[in-house]
């Protein structure tokens, strides 16, 4: 595989988290356009961890994205107040304010940026996309997955008959950050330079926009949603600055015909339901 390809496959392998770790917080219907403040916090806690301490890349990875769950679910317990609209706005100044200070802070490089960190592999990289699939497809078909389908869908039902909502709400919220936080880390290692623009609104709302195309109530839908606007970008290269024009337009007219997105859990149903005959079907 040539290095161009390598890196096509490694930042879709990034885009996937991203999605994911929206998809996380959608799981409760939560939506943020912050999540890029946690890619942030985790690139730079990573790589500052490795270039500046020493320390081996995976536990400063495991590192980077705890630190950015421990500030999500800071941000999440105010945040928890909020909804709609409010809470996306809340979100995008977190993501704002994040920005800026790594904008402004000397040892992380400022307005020059990061540099250094040591490289990472695909393998690394597809590992963790690994592990969060994994993560979601057992959650996916536990107790707790059809709790959070519950307060994703009423949750003054699901309040009603015993779910604490309120905690819920605050571990997706916490688990989308992790996520993103263990994207910026695994992005700022492959990178080997990082600066504060690479997290601007663009990237959350990018994640944001796999999630709606690919399927906003299934996983599988966010990781397809990413694996197509990873590739995208390089087909339509010839279109240059039109290319956000054409997204814009990609996604008008998927809600047009496909408001749930291209995958549905009517379809993961069936096609889970099929699999599971092939292997249980029976000669005469």
């Amino acid at each position: 595989m040539s290095v161009y390809m390598q890196g096509i496959v490694a930042l879709m392998g990034v885009n996937i988290l991203m999605a994911l770790s929206v998809y996380a917080m959608i799981t409760t219907d939560q939506v943020s356009l912050g999540n890029a403040g946690f890619m942030a916090i985790g690139a730079y806690a990573s790589a500052y961890l490795t270039v500046k301490v020493g320390m081996p890349i995976l536990p400063a990875l495991l590192s980077g994205a705890f630190l950015s769950f421990i500030i999500g679910i800071g941000v999440g317990i105010p945040a928890l107040r909020l909804e709609g609209l409010y809470l996306v706005m809340a979100t995008f100044g977190f993501g704002e304010v994040v920005r800026t200070f790594f904008l402004n802070f000397e040892p992380t490089g400022g307005a020059y940026g990061f540099r250094g960190p040591m490289g990472t592999t695909l393998l690394l990289i597809y590992g963790w996309v690994f592990s969060m699939v994994l993560l979601f497809w057992l959650l996916s078909h536990s107790r707790m997955g059809r709790s959070l389908d519950a307060v994703r869908d009423d949750p003054e039902v699901a309040s009603s008959i015993g779910l604490n909502v309120t905690l819920l709400k605050l571990g997706t919220f916490g688990l989308g950050a992790f996520i993103a936080g263990a994207a910026g880390g695994l992005y700022a290692h492959y990178m080997f330079y990082i600066e504060s623009n690479n997290f601007n609104i663009l990237v959350s709302s990018m994640a944001i926009l796999y999630v709606i195309l690919g399927g906003m109530y299934t996983f599988w839908g966010a990781i397809l949603g990413a694996v197509i606007f990873s590739i995208l970008p390089e087909l339509l290269r010839f279109m240059a600055d039109w290319r956000l024009s054409f997204y814009g337009a990609i996604l008008v007219v998927m809600i047009i015909l496909r408001p749930y997105g291209i995958i549905t859990r009517p379809m993961v149903k069936w096609v889970e339901n099929w699999i599971g005959g092939l292997f249980t079907r029976t000669g005469p």
